[in-house]
């Protein structure tokens, strides 16, 4: 029951980081990038197994290497744009957070063009 840990710690956190806040709001804001970057390096740890069995089933289906790699991508730059984003907003920069999600979005947007391109390739085969 990891999760029950991450969430005792999060309470904890946040009652020092609202108490912080107050007097020292810098503190309280790299307690909370603290307390993010310990979190986002504990579930990385379970990444490997995630990886692992989309890489099995990537093989078992004949699909190409190359998409789930592109979709793994996908999902950390999506993951690290919203981490990103969060920190700005709690550091009360709500604009600057917006524009690290736009430029998530743009990267995300160019790496699936090739996935977009070879959908659009099977289509236009299957037309007559």
């Amino acid at each position: 029951m990891e999760i029950m840990n991450i969430v005792g710690f999060a309470l904890v956190v946040t009652v020092f980081a609202v108490l912080l806040r107050e007097g020292r709001p810098e503190m309280a804001l790299l307690l909370a990038l603290g307390f993010g970057i310990l979190v986002f390096i504990l579930v990385l740890g379970k990444m490997g197994t995630i990886i692992n069995l989309f890489r099995d089933l990537t093989r078992s289906a004949r699909v190409d290497e190359l998409y789930l790699t592109t979709l793994l991508k996908i999902l950390g730059i999506a993951y690290i744009a919203e981490f990103g984003a969060q920190i700005c907003r709690d550091a009360g920069e709500g604009t600057i957070a917006s524009k690290v999600e736009m430029a998530g979005k743009v990267l995300i947007l160019l790496l699936a063009l090739p996935i977009f391109a070879a959908v659009l390739e099977v289509v236009v085969r299957l037309l007559p």
